[in-house]
């Protein structure tokens, strides 16, 4: 009766521990798809996935490299780049007159790669 009783308050200890780690999970996912979203916002236009693209090649590109690259007036590539710099997508060094950029977390070229990879353009 003492092992049954042991057996029972152990599965009952198991179910509320393994309820409160799935309800964590939950909520850690959530915050996780909505970080993903935030992401996925920043980087949704043409424009700011072309910088991102040829910032994965060359470590750091300065505004008037990326207007050349991406023939674009330098004012709305400014915009971007302030944008996604707010973002935490890109980071900015300063460099005399110079603003170079790079990215701040590489990780997101993984994105990029993806959508050419899976055929949903």
């Amino acid at each position: 009766m003492l092992i049954i009783l042991n057996i029972h308050l152990i599965y009952e200890y198991m179910f509320i521990h393994l309820h409160k780690i799935s309800t964590m999970n939950q909520k850690l996912n959530t915050e996780l798809l909505e970080q993903a979203a935030y992401t996925l916002k920043a980087i949704s236009q043409g424009t700011r996935l072309c910088v991102i693209s040829l910032l994965s090649k060359q470590d750091e590109m300065t505004v008037s490299q990326l207007v050349e690259q991406l023939k674009c007036e330098q004012s709305l590539l400014s915009h971007h780049l302030t944008d996604m710099r707010a973002k935490g997508i890109l980071n900015c060094r300063r460099d005399g007159k110079n603003c170079y950029y790079s990215l701040r977390n590489k990780q997101i070229v993984q994105i990029i790669d993806c959508i050419q990879t899976c055929n949903c353009v």
